[in-house]
C-alpha cells in the first residue's frame, strides 16, 4: 500500500468515525422522541392501550390487612378512669378490589366514567386467627351517642339498653356489621361494604392532554367536596394514586383523592428503590398532611372542633365526621406523627415508620403505581360526662383506637417480567444502540486521526537520502 492510499483511507476512516458519531448522537432525540410518543399513546386511557388495560384489570391482588386492638382493662376504665391498656393482634386479611370496574362509559370531553364495585373476601392463609376471634373494643353505638346526641337521651338510651362502654365482638361483627341492641340496627365499622359502589368517578383520558390522564374531574357527580367550609380543603385534586402522567418529575409532588379519607393528599418523592428489577420512585405521606393548623396552616379548613384539638393544635388526627354522620377520627396508625395528648390517652402504642407510614411506588416513565401501602387507623371518641352515668369517671376526652388498616398491593412477577420486555428492555435496546454507535464512531474517528497524523509527520525515506548524496 503506497504512502497515498494510506492516508486516503485514514481520511475515510475519520470522515466515517465522526458520520456515526454523529449519527448515534442524532439518534437519542429522536430515539427519546419516538420512546416519549410511545408511552403517551400507550398511558392514554381509551381501548386497546397498555394503560387502559392494566386500568380495567383485577388480575394484581389488593388487600387489606387489619389490626384491631383489643381492651386489656375494661373494668378499670369505666369504674376508676384509668387509660385504656391496649394489645393489637392482626393481620385479618381480606382480598379486595376483585370486582372490575363498572359502567365504563366514555364521554365527549376527553373523560371517561365509572364506578368502583366493593367486596371482601377472607384470607386464612394470609390471617393470624379467624374472623370469629373476640376483641374487647370500645362500644360503637355508645361512642356514636356520646358524638352526636345531648348526654340526658344519650343516658337514657345506654341504660334502657343496659349498654357498656367495652363491648365483646367477634372479628367479621367489628368490621361488617351486626345488629347493636341500643341502636335496633347494623352497626359496623365499615357497614356496609359487600355490594356497595365507591363512586361514580369520571376522569381524564389524557387523549387531549397526557399531563391531565387519570386525574378526577368528578366524584358522585362533583368537582369538589362539601365536607369542609372551605374550597381549598373541598377541592377534588389528583388521581385516584392508582396512576399518574407519565415521565414524572422528582421535584413534583404527586395529588390523589381517597374517598376514604374524605380529602385530597399529596405524596413527596423520598427515593429510587429497586423493585423486581425495575427502578420506581418511592412517594412518602409527609407528616404536614396531617399536622396540625399551626404548623401547616393549608390544614386549618380540616379543623371542625376547636376544644376537642385543643384550639386546633392537635396534629395528626381528622375529624370525619361530617364526612361519615358519625364521630370517628382518622389518624395514621399508632397515631404515627400524631400530638403527645394523642399517645398519653392510651397505653399501648408503639408508632414505627417503616410499619406505619404510607408509601407509593410509581415507574416514573409510566406513571403507573407498582406497588403501595395505605396505612390508616379508625379512632373514636369518649370523654367525661356528668349526665351518661358511665362516663362518670372518665377523667379526660380520649381519641381511642378501633383498628388501623394496611390496603396493599404489588405488581406479581409475570406482570413485571411483561412490564421490563415491553418497555424497559425495548429502551435499554434503543439506548444501547445509540450509544454503540456513538462509542464505535469516536474510536474509529480517534484510531485513523491519530494514524493519519502519524503518517504525516512520519519523515520521508526518499528525501532523506537525497539530502546524504
Amino acid at each position: 500500500m503506497t504512502c497515498c492510499d494510506l492516508k486516503c483511507g485514514l481520511i475515510t476512516g475519520t470522515v466515517l468515525g465522526a458520520l456515526i458519531a454523529v449519527l448515534g448522537g442524532i439518534l437519542i432525540p429522536v430515539g427519546n422522541m419516538f420512546i416519549e410518543n410511545t408511552v403517551h399513546n400507550e398511558t392514554v386511557l381509551e381501548n386497546g392501550t397498555l394503560a387502559f388495560d392494566t386500568w380495567t384489570s383485577v388480575d394484581i391482588a389488593v388487600y387489606r390487612q387489619f389490626w384491631l386492638f383489643d381492651v386489656q382493662n375494661p373494668d378499670d376504665v369505666v369504674s376508676q378512669g384509668a387509660k385504656p391498656v391496649l394489645v393489637q393482634k392482626g393481620p385479618y386479611t381480606y382480598r379486595t378490589r376483585f370486582i372490575p370496574k363498572k359502567n365504563i362509559t366514555f364521554n365527549d370531553n376527553y373523560t371517561v366514567s365509572f364506578v368502583l364495585p366493593a367486596g371482601a373476601i377472607f384470607e386464612p392463609s394470609m390471617s393470624v386467627g379467624t374472623e370469629e376471634d373476640i376483641f374487647t373494643s370500645l362500644n360503637l353505638a355508645v361512642a356514636g351517642v356520646y358524638g352526636l346526641l345531648g348526654h340526658r337521651l344519650a343516658n337514657w338510651l345506654i341504660q334502657r339498653s343496659n349498654s357498656t362502654l367495652f363491648q365483646n365482638r367477634t372479628v367479621k361483627e367489628l368490621l361488617w356489621g351486626y345488629k347493636d341492641p341500643m341502636l335496633g340496627s347494623m352497626l359496623g365499622v365499615f357497614y356496609p361494604y359487600n355490594d356497595t359502589i365507591d363512586g361514580p368517578y369520571t376522569v381524564f383520558t389524557g387523549k387531549d392532554d397526557i399531563n391531565k390522564v387519570a386525574t378526577i374531574e368528578r366524584w358522585q357527580g362533583e368537582t369538589s367536596l362539601s365536607y369542609w367550609n372551605d374550597s381549598y380543603c373541598n377541592k377534588i385534586n389528583g388521581t385516584d394514586g392508582s396512576s399518574f402522567h407519565p415521565f414524572l418529575d422528582k421535584k413534583e409532588p404527586l395529588y390523589f383523592f381517597s374517598s376514604d379519607i374524605c380529602r385530597s393528599i399529596s405524596a413527596k418523592f423520598d427515593r429510587t428503590v429497586d423493585l423486581k428489577g425495575i427502578s420506581v420512585y418511592r412517594y412518602l405521606l409527609p407528616p404536614e398532611a396531617l399536622a396540625s393548623p399551626v404548623e401547616n396552616p393549608d390544614n386549618q379548613c380540616y379543623c371542625t372542633d376547636p376544644v376537642l384539638t385543643k384550639n386546633c393544635t392537635t396534629a395528626g388526627l381528622l375529624d370525619l365526621t361530617a364526612c361519615r354522620g358519625a364521630p370517628v377520627f382518622l389518624s395514621l396508625p399508632h397515631f404515627l406523627y400524631g400530638s403527645n395528648d394523642l399517645h398519653q390517652g392510651v397505653i399501648g402504642l408503639n408508632p414505627n415508620f417503616d410499619e406505619h407510614s404510607i408509601f407509593l411506588d410509581v415507574e416514573p416513565i409510566t406513571g403507573f403505581t407498582l406497588r403501595f401501602a395505605k396505612r390508616l387507623q379508625l379512632n373514636m371518641l369518649y370523654g367525661p360526662s356528668d349526665s351518661i352515668v358511665i362516663l362518670n369517671k372518665i377523667k379526660d376526652y380520649t381519641i381511642f383506637p378501633i383498628l388501623w388498616v394496611n390496603e396493599t398491593a404489588v405488581l406479581d412477577d409475570e406482570t413485571a417480567d411483561m412490564f421490563k420486555k415491553e418497555l424497559i428492555a425495548r429502551m435499554e435496546l434503543l439506548e444501547g444502540f445509540q450509544i454503540g454507535l456513538i462509542v464505535v464512531g469516536l474510536i474509529l474517528f480517534a484510531s485513523c486521526l491519530i494514524g493519519l497524523i502519524v503518517v504525516c509527520t512520519k519523515p520521508n525515506n526518499n528525501k532523506l537520502s537525497l539530502v546524504v548524496k
